[in-house]
């Protein structure tokens, strides 16, 4: 049997959030949101990819590997199963995305999610434009 590692990042939403790309959904760093960033639904993020534990991380980078996504804010809540890659650089400082798609760059945390932006809870989406914080737990199976 195998284990689940996990690895906890935390954010905060803000009014500006959209969360209307079809693709992606991406936390960053950064502590400001433009009215174009409808792919963000968290800012000022404890973690980038690159700050991720490296146990989680390596598992990630596996082609068998299954990650699922708990988003938590005030009352709200989600989740996003995607796969892992050894594809994956894992590497950006700044922020962690999650793909629908298979396009991997230095901020892909996952590809083949089964949700985006747009396909969120909107209860969750309305928690995060009210700045509330965000609780993304990445969970990946060791096997």
């Amino acid at each position: 049997m195998g284990e689940v590692l996990v690895d906890v990042v935390l954010a905060r939403g803000h009014e500006l959030i959209k969360a209307l790309h079809r693709t992606t959904f991406e936390v960053t760093k950064d502590s400001y949101l433009t009215p174009r960033g409808d792919c963000i639904i968290g800012i000022s993020a404890s973690k980038a990819l690159s700050d991720l534990d490296p146990l989680v991380r390596s598992e990630i980078a596996k082609d068998d590997s299954v990650i699922i996504i708990d988003l938590v804010a005030g009352r709200a809540s989600d989740r996003v199963v995607c796969r892992g890659s050894r594809a994956l650089r894992l590497s950006s400082d700044r922020k962690i995305i999650v793909r629908k798609s298979r396009f991997i760059d230095d901020a892909t945390l996952c590809i083949e999610a089964n949700k985006s932006a747009r396909d969120l809870n909107r209860e969750l989406v309305n928690e995060l434009r009210k700045g509330l914080a965000l609780v993304m737990k990445i969970m990946v199976l060791r096997v």
